[in-house]
C-alpha cells in the first residue's frame, strides 16, 4: 500500500476548497491532524472512496515531536561533519576560523565544527539550529536581489501559507498591536533596521535570520476604521538558500521568541 509520510503528502490528495466540513479550519490544518493521527483521511467528504481505500492505512503517523527533532538534528549533524566547512563558508556568507563554520544570526554569533558540534552566545533552540543546518548545507549563495515578494510566492508557500500566517504573521501582529515598543525591541536586539516605508508601510523593517535570507516585516497602523495589518516579506532569492519548510520553522521561531520578549517586558 503506497505511503502518506509527511503533511504534504497528505494535502496533496485534498482539493483545498477549505470547505471546514472535516471539522478543521483548513486542509492544510486536516492533513496536519491526519499526520498527527488525530484524524483519519475518510473524515474529508470531498475524498473519492477509492482514494481513500488506497491510501487509508497508509499514513506514515507522526512520530513523538521531540524523538523527529532529534533525529533530525543527528542527521545534519553527521552530514556537516562530511562537508567542507570552508567552502561552505563561502557560500553561506560567513566565516571559517580553528575548524568553525561562524554566522550572524540576528545579530549574534552561531557556529558548527567540523564534527557537528554547534555553539552559540545565544540559547540554541531547534527552531533555528535545524535551519541553520540546512543552509549550511545547502545554500547555493546566491546573493539577495532587493526584490521582495509574499511568503506564498515562495516555491512550495502557497501550500504553507495558511499555517505561515495563524503561527508567524497573526502573532506579531498582535504583539505589534499591543506593545508599541517591539519594533524599537527588535532594531536594537536583533540588529535590525529600519528602511524606506515598504508598500506604504508605516513602519518597515528587515532583519537577517541567515545572512543571505532576509526578511522585511511591514506593519499598517489602524486607521480611519481599518484594522492594522502586518506582513512578512523575502527576497525573491530566498529559495536558492533555504526551503520553505525551514523559512516556515525559522519565522515561526522568531514570533515565539519576541511573544517571549514581550512578556518579560510587561
Amino acid at each position: 500500500m503506497p505511503q502518506l509520510n509527511n503533511v504534504l503528502d497528505i494535502l496533496k490528495l485534498l482539493d483545498k476548497s477549505n470547505c471546514k466540513k472535516c471539522g478543521e479550519a483548513t486542509c492544510m490544518a486536516f492533513a496536519a491532524s491526519v499526520h498527527k493521527g488525530e484524524n483519519e483521511l475518510k473524515a474529508c467528504p470531498n475524498l473519492e472512496d477509492d482514494v481513500i481505500k488506497m491510501f487509508g492505512d497508509g499514513v506514515q503517523k507522526r512520530k513523538d515531536p521531540d524523538e523527529d527533532t532529534l533525529e533530525a538534528m543527528d542527521r545534519l549533524k553527521r552530514e556537516v561533519a562530511e562537508t567542507d566547512l570552508d567552502q561552505a563558508a563561502i557560500r553561506a556568507g560567513g566565516k571559517f576560523r580553528d575548524n568553525r563554520l561562524t554566522l550572524k544570526i540576528l545579530g549574534k554569533d552561531f557556529s558548527v565544527d567540523t564534527d557537528g558540534n554547534l555553539f552559540s552566545d545565544i540559547h540554541i533552540n531547534p527552531w533555528v539550529a535545524g535551519p541553520f543546518l540546512r543552509y549550511v548545507l545547502h545554500a547555493k549563495g546566491t546573493v539577495p536581489s532587493g526584490n521582495w515578494i509574499p511568503f506564498r510566492e515562495l516555491k512550495g508557500g502557497k501550500e504553507w501559507q495558511g499555517l505561515f500566517g495563524q503561527q508567524c504573521e497573526k502573532p506579531i501582529k498582535s504583539l505589534a498591536d499591543k506593545y508599541s515598543g517591539l519594533f524599537e525591541d527588535i532594531l536594537n536586539i536583533f540588529s535590525g533596521r529600519q528602511v524606506d516605508r515598504h508598500y506604504a508601510s508605516d513602519i518597515s523593517l528587515v532583519l537577517h535570520p541567515l545572512p543571505k535570507v532576509p526578511v522585511l516585516i511591514c506593519y499598517w497602523k489602524p486607521e480611519d476604521g481599518m484594522d492594522s495589518d502586518l506582513k512578512l516579506f523575502f527576497d525573491a532569492t530566498t529559495e536558492d538558500n533555504l526551503s520553505i519548510e525551514s523559512v516556515y520553522t525559522l519565522c515561526t521561531g522568531m514570533a515565539k521568541m519576541f511573544e517571549k520578549i514581550v512578556r518579560n517586558h510587561v
